[in-house]
């Protein structure tokens, strides 16, 4: 199962900057993800994860090495993938509905408009904010924010989405509830999702596989965790997972371990 490589870093280095002011973030980055997989990366502030992401975007470019995804090199931003930020960079004037369909009318220009009207609105609705579709950003809470970037990230039909810490700035409950509504539209057509997150229990409730970062500088990927527990994956049981436990362990290990080496 999943035996495709869809998205591919060959050995990637990326370098910012130049001579005595360079700083080398990325060394001899390795690693392929099969599609439909849910694969976070996980390390300490500055270890390159957020670069990684940007070179699938095509926000960025490689020093040397290269992004492959669906077998075509990487040389710029597309619609074939979405990024789902911090921070939900909904555009203040639109309504949630109007900031979903904005997405959709680039990706889908060829489609009528009542198509495009009813897609946004179904998506709108999966995220549980059917209530709420008409209202401006500023009238709703960081969690429905949220939940908007995300219907507009899954409206587009991405073949790859991009997750860049997206429940980071919210509290525990809300972030849980999201983690939730993530795993029910991931599970209804298993999008290939790439995630950065510090939080070790999302990444194991989430994931297929966790990519373990060291520290910058030069970072690299110290090695890749297979996250065995079957889905869909239930949060009131998962703490009792015998494999649950074993790749938490692993994880928590691990950041401990270069959390102290970096101190010394």
């Amino acid at each position: 199962m999943h035996e495709e490589r869809f998205v591919e870093f060959s050995r990637v280095e990326q370098v910012f900057g130049s001579g005595k002011k360079s700083y080398h973030a990325l060394a001899n980055i390795d690693l392929h993800i099969a599609k439909g997989q849910f694969v976070s990366i996980i390390g300490h502030s500055g270890c390159g994860k957020s670069t990684l992401l940007n070179l699938v975007a095509g926000l960025a470019k490689p020093t040397s090495g290269s992004t492959i995804v669906g077998g075509k090199h990487v040389t710029g931003p597309g619609l074939d993938r979405a990024v789902v930020f911090q921070q939900h960079a909904l555009l203040p004037w639109l309504s949630v509905e109007d900031n979903v369909r904005l997405g959709i009318d680039s990706r889908f220009p060829e489609k009528d408009r009542q198509w495009r009207i009813e897609r946004a609105r179904q998506y709108v609705e999966m995220v549980g904010l059917g209530a709420h579709a008409k209202k401006k950003p500023a009238e709703i809470s960081g969690g429905m924010k949220q939940r908007a970037g995300i219907a507009r990230a899954f409206a587009v039909d991405p073949t790859v989405l991009l997750l860049d810490e997206p429940f980071g700035a919210l509290d525990a409950l809300t972030r849980g509830i999201m983690q939730d509504e993530l795993t029910k539209l991931w599970e209804s057509d298993r999008k290939t999702v790439i995630m950065i997150t510090h939080d070790v229990d999302e990444a194991v409730f989430l994931s297929d596989r966790i990519v373990l970062m060291t520290n910058g500088p030069a970072a690299t990927i110290h090695s890749v965790l297979d996250v065995p527990m079957a889905r869909p994956r239930d949060r009131e049981t998962i703490l009792d997972d015998k494999d649950y436990v074993h790749v938490r362990k692993e994880l928590v290990h691990y950041l401990t371990a270069t959390r102290h080496k970096e101190a010394a």
